[in-house]
């Protein structure tokens, strides 16, 4: 068979069931690749526009079960049980974007005024992500020394979790992250 195309001539031998000889149609009907014209065919555009898009990560602070969700696109990547806030104090709802990261935070208190020194017994434990700015005050994840209070209604609005936790929600989410957080 001659395949010819872009000026060049190509010779391809079909060969038979047993491979020793060409097969007759080989040498009767020869093939050209201009046989499709290329404006038949539709451009693509952009590769990117068929290229698998990667997941975007987002978290889900669900108050009722005390457990945030980390997704990326619609599957779950891992949970981790959390504190939230007390009823007189309660965790806002509603659909955030993290615009703060902070590792080894240091805590003020906003009574008092006292600085503690960053840690794992800090009030802010090891990690802080800021996603919410009230008038009074900002409210996110961080890690606790109070760790009895995980799984309770017990803070002043922040979403309390274990040092360990924090550190790997930390390492899995950005600037910009979104938090939606629902009853």
């Amino acid at each position: 068979m001659r395949i010819q195309s872009w000026g060049f001539l190509f010779t391809v031998a079909l060969w038979g069931a047993m491979g020793a000889t060409p097969a007759p149609a080989a040498e009767k009907f020869p093939i050209s690749l201009n046989a499709v014209a290329m404006t038949d065919v539709p451009p693509l555009g952009h590769a990117d526009r068929y290229l698998p898009q990667e997941a975007v990560v987002h978290v889900v602070l669900r108050l009722g079960e005390r457990r945030v969700y980390v997704y990326r696109g619609d599957e779950v990547q891992a949970s981790y049980p959390v504190a939230i806030g007390t009823a007189a104090t309660p965790t806002p709802t509603g659909t955030f974007e993290v615009f703060q990261m902070i590792e080894d935070p240091v805590w003020q208190n906003p009574w008092t005024g006292q600085v503690t020194a960053p840690g794992p017994n800090s009030a802010l434990g090891v990690r802080w992500i800021g996603f919410n700015n009230l008038p009074n005050g900002i409210i996110g994840f961080h890690g606790t020394p109070t760790v009895n209070s995980i799984g309770k209604a017990a803070s002043n609005g922040c979403v309390r979790m274990f040092n360990h936790d924090v550190v790997a929600l930390f390492d899995q989410i950005e600037m910009g992250t979104t938090v939606t957080v629902v009853h």
